[in-house]
């Protein structure tokens, strides 16, 4: 996992499965966040929920170096044909920006 540099953009990531879907949602998310790096971006870091309390199953921070680079990651065409299988195991998503703190 890389370190996100001063000037990147790093985006926070919770994800809430489908009930039922826990390793569905794991499984996607294994295979879009493999594209990564061809956009330029990395993974500073990926959690999931133990289940003892409400709460989105994942939270991830990913690192892109800009705005564009994030673009080409939610547009890539390989992640756009999953969209089928994210609908069917990933309930809700909020992404945002986020300062890391050092």
């Amino acid at each position: 996992m890389a370190d996100p540099a001063p000037d990147d953009l790093v985006l926070c990531c919770f994800l809430w499965a489908v009930p039922g879907e826990e390793a569905g949602l794991e499984s996607y998310e294994d295979q879009v966040l493999a594209l990564l790096p061809e956009h330029g971006g990395s993974l500073v870091q990926r959690v999931r929920s133990t289940g003892e309390a409400a709460g989105p199953r994942e939270v991830q921070l990913l690192r892109f170096p800009d705005q564009e680079a994030v673009g080409g990651y939610l547009d890539d065409p390989r992640r756009l044909a999953m969209a089928d299988v994210r609908d069917r195991v990933i309930a809700r998503t909020e992404l945002f920006p986020v300062s890391v703190l050092r």
